[in-house]
């Protein structure tokens, strides 16, 4: 059976239509009743062809799944609720001007025919195969990003997390873990057993120890432990690991590796080398440097190559001895910066457009850079100070802070369907 994962909002949503179901219609469905209106929902309405579509996808969604179905009278008054929710949040969408881009869409569709290892004509061609219409699905696609962008846009805006709530939860044990540092472990085992004499046992370690030594020299890890003479290695991956599960004989070294660091432990199974790959939590160490630019953006006045040449004629006036500030007040049209003596601040890889980060990377500090141009127009800058910043603590509390952002969001979401819902008008016939 072809699968949805859906996203964290949309998994939560218990008054929206979960996608599976929809994969899990039929089209085959015959609805032998007569059509007709039984409900009206503000401009829009709900045919009984509409909610028979639904709940007969709704049973075989059910059913695949093995669960046990509620009782018919409350499965019935259910899904009227979820047709009802949708259609008062796709109406909404219609008067915000949502609009959901073919190409967001097509993306979607690749998502979800990748997360079946399939490509997209493979998933239509299984979709089709079950008697289920591509050309729905990505209709219904269609809507629920629409609803997504509206429950986002009318939701978010009510949340807002304090630094105080973000330290208050950080104290607590439950914050403690969320944070604890996370390690990529690695490990090889060569065994030893009570029938192997003390000399054989040293005779290991001591391989074990040249092993280490060649990792250490600059052999790669896994090279080094693929060897089958005079000894194999045993293990793997462990994946990722907070301290607290981690063997308990890895416990001690694993934190004392920096990415990229083998050590060697000592357990009644044998000898291992530790390898850790990656680590989260620990020492987020970034280069930063410290920038002011002046710009110059080209008008129907001003043409490119007059742009250009004011540019570097400011540059001149810097390196004669005039005060790059006053020239950023003066002539800037970067409005955000120009009032700063056009100082940006410190910035962080990938914050800059790659035009300004290519000139701001290959400058000297204290250099007045040619002018350069960008998407935004033409540039001169200058490097005023380079340093590493440790970011782990500012990670641990966006990482708090998000968390603490997704549950408040549900009760939002939660409330706020309630709303427009009562302030709906809604007439079930």
């Amino acid at each position: 059976m072809i699968s949805i994962n859906q996203s964290p909002f949309l998994r939560s949503m218990r008054h929206v239509l979960v996608l599976g179901v929809l994969l899990s219609a039929s089209v085959q469905a015959q609805v032998e009743t007569l059509d007709k209106v039984i409900a009206i929902i503000d401009d829009d309405v709900i045919m009984a062809s509409e909610l028979q579509e639904r709940l007969d996808a709704v049973r075989a969604n059910i059913a695949a799944s093995g669960a046990q179905s509620p009782p018919e009278d409350l499965l019935v008054q259910e899904t009227l609720d979820r047709l009802i929710l949708e259609s008062i949040q796709l109406q909404l969408a219609a008067r915000y001007g949502v609009r959901i881009p073919d190409a967001q869409l097509d993306d979607s569709m690749q998502r979800i025919a990748a997360q079946n290892g399939l490509s997209l004509a493979q998933f239509r061609g299984a979709l089709e195969a079950q008697g289920q219409s591509y050309l729905l699905l990505r209709e219904n696609m269609r809507n629920e990003l629409a609803i997504q962008r509206v429950q986002q846009g009318s939701v978010m805006s009510n949340i807002n997390i304090s630094e105080q709530e973000i330290d208050n939860y950080m104290a607590t044990a439950e914050g403690e873990a969320l944070i604890e540092p996370q390690y990529h472990v690695v490990q090889a085992l060569l065994a030893t057993s009570s029938a192997d004499s003390s000399q054989a046992v040293q005779d290991k370690e001591a391989y074990v120890d040249s092993v280490l030594a060649a990792i250490l020299a600059g052999q790669p890890y896994e090279e080094a432990v693929s060897t089958l003479e005079p000894y194999a290695f045993t293990g793997g991956d462990l994946g990722w690991r907070k301290v607290s599960d981690l063997p308990s004989m890895f416990a001690d070294i694993v934190p004392t590796l920096a990415p990229g660091e083998t050590g060697k432990v000592k357990s009644g199974s044998g000898f291992h080398l530790v390898y850790l790959a990656e680590a989260r939590g620990i020492q987020e160490m970034v280069n930063q440097t410290e920038v002011r630019h002046i710009l110059v953006v080209p008008t129907e006045v001003l043409s490119e190559e007059a742009a250009e040449n004011l540019a570097n004629s400011l540059r001149d006036r810097i390196n004669a001895g005039e005060d790059f500030a006053d020239l950023a007040k003066e002539f800037s049209d970067d409005i955000g910066s120009a009032q700063e003596g056009g100082s940006l601040g410190w910035t962080s890889p990938g914050q800059m457009v790659p035009e300004f980060e290519q000139q701001m990377l290959n400058a000297a500090e204290g250099e007045v850079t040619p002018a350069f141009q960008s998407p935004f127009g033409w540039h001169i800058l200058e490097v005023t100070g380079r340093r590493e910043k440790d970011f782990s603590n500012e990670m641990r509390r966006r990482q708090i802070a998000n968390f603490l952002s997704e549950e408040k969001y549900q009760e939002e979401l939660e409330a706020w369907l309630r709303k427009i819902r009562q302030d709906a008008f809604v007439d079930i016939k």
